[in-house]
């Protein structure tokens, strides 16, 4: 019989400050079966520290101190991979597939660290390179009507209803209409035609953005806050962390929620976890 699996993805922004900051705490009352990492920024023997007991895989990055993405699972984790695209593609501590099975359906999660870009730098071509591959992978996760999720810090707010001050954003890395584009045809109708804000025409790939389905046409709910001002307080927010599933995962939906902490001195990271709970298993 299908049982409720919980998933969480969160960027922690330094997994041991986040440790330091309550992240500890947090899980012990989240109860998690299954977590998606970003920004790690640690070695593996860190990850093993901060999460005793669980199954992990992890990639680090090969600079020092930046990025790394991991997987955490109560359950066994049957087999793992770092690979997106070729050698042309930055994704070294970017992308980690993790395949897990859950009483008999096999389950693919990923977590990804999308870069930040910056418009008209080598960054921002970095960030388009990752892209791409990523609309190449997408549809051998979801072929045959596998179960698969994309989790993570993606760094593209995908609509208006993302980004609470959208207008003073239209030029800047994150909500650029070739980025916006992106994600136009990763939740486009499976194998039609779809035109990106910014005009360009591709093929949709029939995932969805179990967070925008779950909450609909409303504003958020936010996932990132900046640090400047009171931006957290007055709930001024990017919604750029998601959990996109492939159309068999999200018909399995039961919830969604972000878990905002109570107040700013709560805070264990700058990203809150977006957690969603699936029904799997036969």
């Amino acid at each position: 019989m299908p049982r409720p699996i919980r998933i969480a993805s969160v960027n922690v922004n330094g997994i041991r400050a986040a440790v330091r900051n309550g992240m500890a705490g947090w899980l012990d009352q989240a109860d998690v079966d299954i977590l998606a990492l970003q920004e790690v920024r640690a070695e593996l023997s860190h990850v093993e520290s901060a999460l005793p007991g669980w199954n992990l895989v992890h990639d680090e990055s090969l600079t020092k101190g930046r990025s790394g993405v991991a997987v955490a699972s109560r359950l066994p984790i049957a087999a793992w991979r770092v690979e997106l695209g070729d050698e042309t593609v930055d994704s070294r501590g970017r992308w980690i597939e993790a395949d897990i099975d859950v009483d008999g359906e096999r389950l693919t999660v990923v977590s990804a660290y999308v870069h930040s870009g910056e418009d008209g730098t080598p960054r921002q071509d970095a960030k388009y390179g990752f892209l791409d591959a990523m609309e190449r992978r997408m549809p051998d996760l979801a072929a045959d009507g596998s179960l698969a999720v994309i989790m993570g810090d993606l760094n593209v707010g995908h609509r208006t209803l993302d980004i609470k001050n959208w207008k003073g954003n239209v030029k800047k890395a994150g909500f650029l209409p070739r980025e916006r584009a992106y994600f136009d045809r990763f939740l486009g109708d499976a194998g039609e035609p779809v035109t990106g804000v910014d005009g360009s025409v591709g093929t949709g790939l029939g995932w969805v953005d179990v967070g925008r389905r779950f909450h609909g046409e409303m504003d958020g709910p936010y996932t990132w806050w900046s640090n400047r001002g009171q931006a957290f307080d007055n709930d001024t927010g990017w919604r750029i962390d998601y959990q996109l599933a492939a159309p068999a995962l999200a018909d399995r939906v039961t919830d969604y929620r972000v878990a905002r902490a109570a107040a700013y001195s709560e805070r264990w990271s700058d990203h809150a976890p977006v957690i969603v709970d699936y029904l799997l298993g036969r």
